[in-house]
């Protein structure tokens, strides 16, 4: 019996040993696909952009060789003036995009929350311009906006009784950005409505049961119990709407092309057409790293804004 004793513990540890670098095996096996996915189409096409941007390489191989610039192609960039055009219209289009599309995405997911008839139904019928091509909504809104007899047009005529002239959405550089704008926020609000109504179904009902027991009404219980449980949530949604908003491209491409008169043009088409109408594929390598430099920075500043403020 003694001997028995005495070698128990030393049979005991190597199952315990070998099932902690099984446990870790097991981890890393799990972990293995998404870094490989990863490793393949995030970090080696960023590394490859980056050599690319330092090169004069061209979309289509030409006999001349290809020379190594070294940061020529970023300080080009950063003196055309079409450049800052491009980033100060992506600015203005995310600063706009911003309370519109969060705040209609927030108001709906508030109403679709509440007990309601076919609240399925509405749901899915909300979310559907998020899963409609973006091409086909630029289509419809592209007739929805004709100069001058579209349908927008043809209401505010007859709301103003004819004193307002029709409005050339499109091709007034005041009103194009803006109706990309609306384009764009009626779109894509659908996603981030489901992310708030997820949002809204992980905050207990134990919490809103005792606000009521103490007194709170709606508006109370609203500011103390439902905003401080979608922090995380308002963090999630602002970050990945300012990174959609950085890169808009497709509407401007169907829409405007980036006029009138540069109103429209975006880091991305100008990045594309540099890269694919132009054939420097060098230079728009060196826009997509100055873009994704952009976005990373400011990404990171809303989220120690929002914690700073305690959002």
């Amino acid at each position: 019996m003694t001997l028995q004793q005495s070698a128990e513990p030393a049979v005991a540890a190597r199952p315990a040993w070998r099932r902690d670098r099984g446990r870790l095996f097991q981890e890393i096996g799990m972990l293995a696909p998404a870094v490989a996915l990863l490793t393949i189409f995030l970090i080696v096409p960023f590394l490859l952009s980056f050599w690319t941007a330092m090169t004069n390489q061209p979309l289509v191989p030409r006999p001349t060789p290809v020379r190594f610039v070294g940061f020529g192609n970023f300080l080009r960039i950063l003196k055309d003036d079409l450049f800052w055009t491009s980033l100060w219209n992506v600015s203005r289009f995310t600063f706009w995009i911003l309370p519109v599309q969060c705040g209609l995405a927030f108001a709906t997911a508030l109403l679709l929350h509440q007990k309601m008839p076919f609240q399925n139904l509405f749901r899915g019928l909300f979310f559907l311009p998020a899963i409609t091509s973006m091409v086909v909504v630029c289509v419809i809104w592209g007739t929805l906006f004709q100069y001058p007899t579209g349908p927008f047009n043809q209401v505010i005529g007859f709301l103003s009784g004819g004193t307002i002239e029709p409005i050339d959405w499109l091709g007034d550089p005041n009103w194009a950005m803006f109706s990309i704008v609306l384009l764009s926020a009626w779109q894509a609000y659908g996603f981030q409505m489901i992310v708030y109504l997820a949002g809204l179904q992980s905050i207990p009902d134990e919490l809103y049961d005792a606000a009521r027991i103490d007194g709170a009404n709606a508006l109370q219980r609203f500011w103390h119990v439902t905003m401080p449980g979608l922090r995380p949530t308002h963090v999630f949604v602002l970050v990945i709407t300012t990174i959609q908003a950085f890169k808009l491209y497709t509407q401007v491409a169907i829409l405007t092309q980036g006029g009138p008169k540069s109103s429209t043009e975006t880091v991305v088409h100008y990045m594309v057409r540099s890269g694919f109408e132009e054939q420097k594929l060098g230079y728009a390598s060196a826009v997509s790293v100055i873009l994704f430099l952009i976005v990373l920075v400011i990404a990171l500043l809303q989220r120690q804004l929002l914690r700073r403020f305690d959002v």
